[in-house]
């Protein structure tokens, strides 16, 4: 069998050494013929690395590798000149990341045998361009890995993100100037900043992010696990797989990351944070504690497309953060051109990012509070009592100081955030702000065949609520229906009255 290409973004080592390669030429071809300067936007390890190694074997004209590949015999692989900028590298400085543009473009050099004259990057940048168009008689490819990185690494710290962001501005505005010299060049990156801010003047530059036709340009299909990989998962129930690591969409098919389902394999098959251990997502914490999030909102925001767009260092949002760095994903877009209304709903893609993201929630809003694996026995065993002491208990665990560090346990939204984030975080299906004709459940529990609709109140009546809206009309097909209502007594900060009945 083919070996699994952990870690493997060299197109040609996966071809050679035989592993396994889900083919984009298709897409590739098609950016190629129909692009001059593209931008591509996807959250990390989900095979932007492999996709523009790809195109530089294309430029390269090493058809050869391309044989049984569906652009082999549909390109005429011309060889052209390519630079290739990947940043990767330390950009705590701004002096290291002009160290590191420098080491690059001695790279370039080197390879395309062309001299610099000037020192500065700018200045050396357009002289490589100019410089390999004149001595190969062609225009120059460009190809850009991670064009952000330098910029997110520092999110931490705006000032210096921002001299980043400068620099990198006055960097990439050589394309510009040196249009003539260039066949074709692509960017990638996690962010997605504005034409206005990072790529000043680069008006030229097309999104492909979320064109529906390079939806699949990166990420493992349905179809590409059931064909290539199906031999590697014998025994595997697909439909547990596919709730675990599918979901994310980027307007194609949803898809899965390919991270995820090589380790999966790698692992014997074990359900674990494969993608999400592979990161830091330090910078969610630190916008939590900026202002208030209601974080069972996350899971049924509709933004507008200006919103998925941008990505201000001096006013980040977190809807746009976890879109980008892949912990939201589109559920459904929705376009209605006349009224101009533009719009995507997002979703939490998978069960491996639902659990990893509410337990990160979770240790923020409550100092670490463990989970108590006994709620998810009280809901299949339908033993209300014991669901209300874990409840009970996790408000009694949270330290005096969270509530006073901020204004989140002023709100209401908190209880209800803390909540969730325990259910979810135990890897419950849940359903926030559930919508039903006479209104929204604020949270409904589907655990095998039973459902539990919850409603929460600071003060009374809570299960009031539910009986006089009829909430439960909604899952009559049900074969057993509990109405809950919570009621939180925010002096003493926990559950001052904990209701329930059962419909059927």
């Amino acid at each position: 069998m083919q070996k699994l290409p952990i870690g493997i973004q060299t197109f040609k080592t996966i071809i050679e050494e035989n592993y396994i390669y889900i083919d984009k030429t298709k897409l590739a071809l098609n950016l190629i013929e129909n692009y001059k300067y593209a931008f591509l936007s996807r959250p990390r390890r989900f095979g932007k690395s492999l996709f523009l190694d790809t195109l530089r074997n294309i430029f390269e004209g090493n058809k050869e590798l391309f044989r049984g590949l569906y652009i082999y015999d549909k390109y005429e692989f011309e060889e052209y000149p390519v630079i290739k900028i990947d940043w990767a590298g330390d950009f705590k400085t701004l002096q290291k990341t002009e160290t590191r543009a420098k080491e690059i473009l001695k790279e370039n050099q080197e390879r395309l045998g062309v001299e610099c004259s000037f020192d500065n990057t700018t200045g050396c940048f357009e002289e490589i361009i100019r410089k390999s168009a004149k001595k190969y008689q062609k225009p120059v490819v460009i190809l850009i890995d991670e064009y952000d990185k330098p910029i997110l690494d520092n999110l931490d710290n705006p000032s210096r993100a921002l001299e980043n962001r400068d620099f990198l501005r006055s960097f990439y505005g050589i394309m510009k100037a040196n249009d003539e010299y260039i066949k074709f060049a692509f960017l990638t990156g996690i962010s997605k900043f504005s034409k206005a801010n990072i790529f000043s003047g680069l008006n030229m530059i097309e999104d492909i992010s979320l064109n529906e036709k390079f939806g699949n340009i990166c990420g493992y299909t349905q179809n590409d696990i059931e064909t290539k990989f199906i031999k590697y998962l014998d025994g595997v129930d697909l439909s547990t797989l596919k709730e675990w690591y599918n979901g994310y969409n980027f307007l194609g098919d949803s898809v899965y990351n390919p991270f995820d389902i090589l380790k999966f394999i790698k692992n014997g098959y074990k359900y674990q944070n494969y993608w999400w251990e592979s990161g830091n997502p330090y910078f969610l914490i630190e916008l939590l504690k900026q202002k208030p999030y209601s974080i069972p909102k996350l899971e049924n925001l509709v933004v507008g497309s200006e919103i998925l767009n941008s990505f201000e260092i001096e006013k980040l949002k977190l809807e746009v953060l976890l879109f980008q760095a892949g912990y939201l994903t589109i559920e459904e877009y929705i376009n209605d051109p006349e009224f101009g209304i533009n719009e995507y709903k997002l979703k939490v893609p998978n069960k491996e990012i639902q659990i990893s993201l509410n337990r990160l929630f979770l240790d923020y809003l409550t100092d670490g509070i463990y989970i108590d694996k006994n709620i998810i026995k009280a809901l299949i065993n339908s033993d209300l009592e014991m669901f209300k002491e874990v409840i009970t208990s996790l408000f009694a665990s949270i330290p005096y100081n969270n509530y006073v560090k901020n204004e989140i346990g002023e709100y209401e939204g908190y209880y209800a955030s803390v909540f969730f984030s325990y259910l979810a975080g135990a890897g419950l299906k849940i359903i926030p702000e559930d919508v039903t004709n006479n209104g929204r459940i604020d949270l409904t529990i589907k655990v095998k065949e039973k459902i539990y609709i919850i409603e929460f109140k600071i003060g009374d009546g809570a299960l009031n609520q539910i009986k006089e809206k009829k909430y439960y009309k909604k899952y009559l097909e049900n074969k057993e229906i509990y109405l809950i209502g919570i009621n939180f007594d925010k002096k003493e900060r926990n559950i001052s009255k904990f209701e329930w009945e059962k419909v059927k």
